[in-house]
């Protein structure tokens, strides 16, 4: 095949059959692919599909299966990576400093990283080399969660929580906190996680200080379903196709 897809068995227009594209991506067997079509919970393009002989376009045919989304077939890669402390996140720097490009030197793709983590913040960064679906998913419009996870000076009171939820504004506006807690708050430090959809420049640094808990160590854990899981500093994993259907819903592709 010519257009970057996996090798599938299609036939001469590019199709295949509905319950053999769910077996091939894992969805289930073949025959309970076909019960699945049977008991009415396949849908092809926001219609029920019942009839096994039905064949889809695995590339462009927006496929659902119990209401989730299965992402289209391509040759595209969505991949999770634990940024460390002290990475640039561009793919390079003039100042010789390490960034992502060495953390994915390996890869054959041309990959671009969604959204960026500030140097001195670690954690949950995707990268891909589908263009489209990186522009998106960084875009403020889309309002996909991210979480923090953030170790701070002094002991975080529930004030200060109602006080983030509240919403702060800060000198480049106001600034929406979806979920706020405390994971553990001692006289010296607390550790706390905030969950906002907004992507400005050391936004969650900014947020805290200003609420009198300036920032010592900064994680992002998770955007949108995506978790960080047990990746360890430097490893990365694909997407599953789960989360991509998720992401691919929220940023409507």
């Amino acid at each position: 095949m010519n257009d970057g897809r996996p090798d599938l068995p299609l036939d001469d227009e590019g199709r295949i059959r509905l319950q053999k594209l769910l077996a091939l991506a894992g969805v289930a067997s073949r025959r309970k692919s076909e019960e699945l079509m049977l008991d009415g919970l396949v849908e092809v393009n926001g219609e029920v599909v019942t009839r096994l002989g039905t064949k889809v376009d695995p590339a462009t045919d927006l496929i659902r299966v119990d209401g989730r989304r299965l992402p289209p077939v391509s040759g595209k890669v969505y991949l999770v990576l634990n940024k460390p402390r002290g990475v640039v996140s561009t793919m390079s720097d003039p100042e010789g400093r390490r960034t992502l490009q060495d953390l994915v030197a390996d890869r054959p793709e041309r990959l671009f990283h969604v959204g960026r983590l500030d140097t001195d913040t670690s954690g949950l960064i995707i990268l891909t080399n589908d263009g489209d679906f990186a522009h998106r998913l960084a875009h403020p419009s889309y309002e996909v969660d991210k979480t923090y996870v953030a170790e701070v000076t002094g002991q975080v009171w529930p004030k200060v929580i109602k006080q983030l939820l509240a919403g702060v504004t800060l000198e480049d506006g106001p600034v929406t906190v979806s979920k706020a807690r405390v994971i553990e708050a001692n006289p010296a430090k607390s550790i706390v996680e905030l969950v906002i959809h907004e992507g400005r420049n050391r936004i969650v640094r900014r947020l805290l200080d200003h609420v009198g808990h300036p920032v010592t160590r900064l994680t992002r854990t998770q955007l949108g379903p995506v978790r960080l899981g047990r990746l360890k500093p430097g490893e990365m994993r694909e997407l599953t196709g789960e989360e991509l259907g998720e992401l691919l819903d929220a940023t409507q592709l």
